[in-house]
């Protein structure tokens, strides 16, 4: 964030006032679709999936803890002090959003790491070969990696409501000033998480699953946007006219085309007819779920900057 400042005793971060570019939208992406693997990947480990050898649950920590560095690099970026952030670590605010995520990420690192450790590629194994040793006892305790993937799911859950949280509650840009952005973010985080598991996953049930939970997913995010939209047009008149930035504004053209046609409607389509065996599933879907996630972003974070209590009419 491009207003930070320290004190003496901690650090202040009002990102209400910021100015973002690329980075802010990118981490929020990057953070979401990595919760949605989080919960994935768990939701495998506790239903015993980890017995097949082609699990993705075996695939999805090591891109979780590379897409999550990436996005942490990213909002790294934007800091204008950098050489203060380890004190977001060293303090915690319960009343703020920044606070408790640095806090969630201490706790997401580690569980990312634990259920690796389940069944680490072979590279890691040749260069730390005592790799094996936690493995093979994490193994012979099924409990274990049942609770590993509750944890999973858990602190999954915590990032992808993070992600929306942490726009939410600033009250000063009325677009996100939503109680539903939170909602919104955390399902999409599944989807575009959903879609990306469904074009890698080795297991025909697995992409098969994953395929029918995106349908849903994306039916879900449909109503969570309208419900978003509903609840700013019932609001004040700034709430209105922050609506009517995505209804009809200067980012109505690229929310409907990108984030509503070609990141929710079209894919759900192609994936229902795939799903009902009508067609062969496509990695066009998914792919469109995933860049649609991103574009959403891009859009909330822009036009929230735009949308502010000074100027209603944003002309």
């Amino acid at each position: 964030m491009q207003e930070l400042t320290t004190t003496r005793h901690n650090l202040h971060i009002d990102p209400s006032m910021a100015v973002w570019g690329w980075e802010i939208p990118v981490y929020l992406f990057l953070g979401g679709m990595v919760a949605g693997m989080m919960i994935i990947s768990g939701y495998f480990l506790f239903s015993k999936r980890y017995k097949e050898t082609n699990c993705a649950c075996y695939t999805l920590p090591i891109i979780s803890l590379i897409l999550l560095s990436v996005g942490m690099f990213a909002l790294f970026l934007d800091l204008e002090h950098k050489l203060f952030v380890w004190r977001l670590y060293t303090t915690f605010k319960i009343a703020s959003p920044m606070s408790w995520g640095a806090w969630i990420l201490i706790l997401v690192y580690p569980i990312i790491i634990a259920n690796l450790l389940i069944g680490p590629p072979q590279f890691l194994i040749n260069k730390f070969p005592k790799i094996s040793l936690v493995t093979t006892y994490i193994n012979q305790r099924p409990r274990l990696i049942q609770n590993i993937g509750v944890a999973n799911m858990l602190l999954g859950g915590l990032l992808g409501v993070y992600t929306g949280v942490l726009l939410s509650t600033m009250a000063a840009r009325p677009l996100w000033n939503s109680s539903m952005l939170w909602v919104l973010f955390l399902v999409s985080g599944l989807s575009t998480a959903a879609a990306f598991v469904h074009m890698i996953a080795k297991n025909v049930k697995e992409r098969e699953l994953l395929a029918k939970a995106d349908n849903g997913f994306l039916t879900i995010e449909i109503f969570v946007i309208a419900l978003m939209i509903i609840g700013l047009l019932t609001s004040t008149r700034v709430h209105i006219d922050a609506a009517e930035l995505l209804l009809s504004g200067a980012y109505a053209p690229v929310f409907w085309v990108f984030v509503v046609g070609m990141g929710i409607i079209i894919p759900l389509i192609i994936q229902l007819l795939a799903v009902n065996h009508k067609i062969k599933h496509t990695p066009i879907a998914p792919i469109m779920v995933i860049i649609g996630g991103l574009i959403l972003r891009f859009v909330i974070v822009s036009a929230g900057q735009h949308s502010h209590w000074l100027n209603a009419h944003f002309k």
